[in-house]
């Protein structure tokens, strides 16, 4: 069977040692490493080979430490960061989803850890949920100035579709592309194509949301 490799960040070692024992119990889980500290976590975090981070979110009496770590280690690598605490703190869970965790687990509710990384493992943590319809009402802002045609001519440009097949594709002459096309370049203030997909894609904070790295045959 192939195991779900955990990597911990938790400044208590008996924590640590406790629910690393608990979780290796499960048949899929399995606790490769740990780190106590923020600077350890992300120096860990290059070394080991992990799928999923559980990331305490005060370490060394820092408060906030943990989504400080957790923004450092999403910088360089793309985790699945399972924010934990003590207390329930709305500011807090802001502040992790933004630092890209993708859920956020009270340490009393320790026994919902497994069924989390699996969630988390899988793209089916609430906050992953969150974060892709932000990114799809992000994406939608950036182009509702676009008209009908010349959101067409932006998807297919998206897709990786050249101007000679997007001319194709849509049966519009070189001359009546190249216009919507510089039209959408200044709604969007953009100077490319690559360019325009590519200030999108930031501010949207990713692909079109529900695809993956997946492109039109042409």
């Amino acid at each position: 069977m192939t195991h779900i490799r955990v990597m911990m960040v938790e400044d208590d070692p008996d924590w640590i040692k406790a629910v690393t024992a608990f979780l290796n119990r499960e048949a899929d889980l399995l606790v490769v490493g740990s780190a106590t500290t923020a600077e350890e976590a992300v120096r860990l975090a290059k070394e080991l080979a992990f799928d999923v981070v559980l990331m305490d979110i005060q370490l060394s009496d820092k408060e906030y430490e943990g989504i400080h770590a957790a923004m450092d280690i999403h910088a360089t690598h793309p985790a699945k960061i399972v924010m934990l605490t003590s207390v329930r703190d709305e500011r807090a869970m802001t502040q992790s989803f933004t630092a890209g965790a993708i859920d956020y687990i009270e340490k009393t509710r320790f026994q919902e850890l497994p069924q989390a990384i699996r969630k988390a493992y899988h793209h089916a943590a609430p906050m992953e949920a969150l974060l892709k319809e932000f990114s799809r009402l992000k994406r939608e802002e950036q182009l509702k100035e676009l008209t009908i045609a010349e959101r067409e001519v932006f998807e297919l440009i998206e897709d990786g579709y050249t101007q000679p097949q997007i001319g194709k594709k849509l049966f519009k002459a070189e001359s009546t592309l190249k216009n919507q096309i510089n039209k959408m370049l200044k709604k969007l203030g953009a100077k490319s194509s690559r360019e325009a997909v590519e200030l999108v894609r930031k501010k949207g904070l990713g692909p079109k949301p529900g695809e993956g790295d997946s492109r039109h045959d042409h």
